[in-house]
């Protein structure tokens, strides 16, 4: 029965011994505490609705040394924020159209020290509105105006209807101006993309030389415009066809030949180049002559003898002309004619463009001859009237060279006006006349 006593006498001091051993080991095995940051105060300055472009203003009071962050729901972007003063941090955010706070936005805040963090959490004032919440809306399609008409009426005088419509993108804002008569004359929507509308003539209208008609579609901060290529005329008139040359049973010298006319649709829509025609001795020429709507020109080498001339042409309403006419071509070996005063214009050709301002018009005649001169200008203007005016009349003399001058100006200079000029010469008992056609250039 002694044996247990001595062995707990032995075993005690022993246990004893061994943890008094192990116990700086056990201490040193404790986890360390982490430092524990503080915040305390987190603030959000902002404007009174969260909209794309607003500022949102953060300051944060703790901790001095740290690193502040700021992380806004619904934003996929860490904030920094900058220790302006120990303790103090601060940042800014600019909201996006990316950006979607949702109906209760909020603003975390977090303050990292040695390896410790807190957080803190504000609730932002103003709910985003649905422009931030709901999808971008569709980008509008590019306006398009497809035609703008008129419905010619018989004569412009007061009290005629003038009924636009435009075809064109629906939905937009519909007006036509007439320059220098009415302005944004409203435009009604009858069907989707089909706008009409009408303006009645009053008596103190005053149309000018130059109409310009504009029909506008306006939406979505878009516009657009488009200019009336119309004539605001019925055209029930066929063009005539002018200035001859060579003139009706002229004899003109043997070499190359030019034959030309002048087309005239005053108060018609013009005379599509497509539709002339002009046939030479039974002969089709007329791919190898210059046409425009407002003449027509050949050169070539023709037979001695006569010739007949046949020009058609058609305006774009479809009303048709047509004129024929003939003229002789001196043998080479034939004498000149006898007694024939000599008269020739050296500086235009005929048919040449000219541009605005003073036109200057040179010639050769005989020595010392009285040379008269007249000169109409013919311009349609838009298809509504025409201009049909003399701008010059004057006699003058030749020098002892036969040389002379003489120049004009049209007081209303419309692009396309055509100038005829009608050059007479006489000397003693002989006379002669030509003719010059000129364009003012478009």
């Amino acid at each position: 029965m002694r044996t247990a006593p001595r062995f707990i006498s032995f075993l005690v001091p022993l246990l004893v011994t061994c943890f008094i051993a192990a116990a700086p080991q056990l201490a040193g095995a404790q986890p360390k505490a982490r430092f524990a940051p503080e915040i305390s105060n987190f603030e959000v300055d902002q404007s009174d609705q969260l909209v794309p472009g607003s500022d949102i203003d953060f300051t944060l009071e703790g901790t001095p040394g740290g690193r502040a962050s700021v992380r806004l729901s619904g934003v996929n972007k860490n904030i920094v924020l900058r220790e302006v003063e120990s303790g103090v941090y601060e940042g800014s955010y600019t909201l996006s159209r990316r950006d979607k706070l949702g109906p209760q936005p909020s603003a975390r805040a977090t303050l990292r020290v040695r390896g410790g963090f807190t957080v803190a959490t504000q609730a932002l004032a103003g709910s985003p509105p649905p422009v931030v919440t709901q999808p971008r809306p569709p980008v509008p399609a590019p306006l398009a105006i497809e035609r703008f008409i008129v419905t010619p009426v018989a004569r412009i005088e007061p009290g005629a209807e003038l009924r636009f419509a435009v075809i064109g993108t629906p939905g937009a804002r519909a007006s036509v101006t007439i320059d220098g008569v009415v302005r944004d004359v409203a435009m009604q929507e009858v069907r989707p993309g089909r706008y009409e509308g009408a303006y009645t003539i009053r008596r103190n209208d005053n149309f000018p030389p130059s109409l310009n008609i504009v029909a506008s579609l306006e939406a979505n901060d878009q516009a657009i415009r488009s200019r009336l290529n119309q004539a605001l005329l019925v055209d029930a008139r066929p063009p005539t066809i002018r200035n001859l040359a060579p003139q009706n049973n002229e004899t003109v010298t043997a070499g190359p030949v030019s034959v030309s006319v002048t087309f005239d649709d005053s108060g018609g829509v013009g005379v599509d180049p497509k539709s002339v025609k002009i046939v030479i001795s039974g002969q089709d020429v007329t791919r190898n002559a210059s046409i425009t709507p407002q003449f027509l020109t050949w050169r070539g080498d023709l037979r001695p003898g006569t010739h007949q001339v046949e020009v058609t042409a058609a305006d774009i309403a479809g009303n048709a002309v047509r004129q024929t006419w003939v003229f002789h071509l001196a043998s080479p070996q034939s004498p000149p004619p006898v007694a024939v005063l000599p008269l020739q214009i050296t500086s235009h050709a005929n048919n040449a463009q000219v541009s605005s301002g003073a036109i200057e018009v040179r010639g050769r005649t005989a020595p010392d001859a009285k040379v008269d001169v007249q000169v109409q200008v013919v311009a349609s203007l838009a298809g509504i009237f025409g201009i049909n005016q003399q701008v010059l009349s004057q006699t003058l003399r030749a020098d002892a060279a036969g040389n002379f001058v003489f120049s004009f100006q049209s007081q209303v200079p419309v692009p396309g006006a055509r100038y005829e000029a009608t050059i007479t010469a006489t000397k003693g008992e002989l006379s002669r006349e030509t003719r010059l056609v000129l364009f003012q250039q478009r």
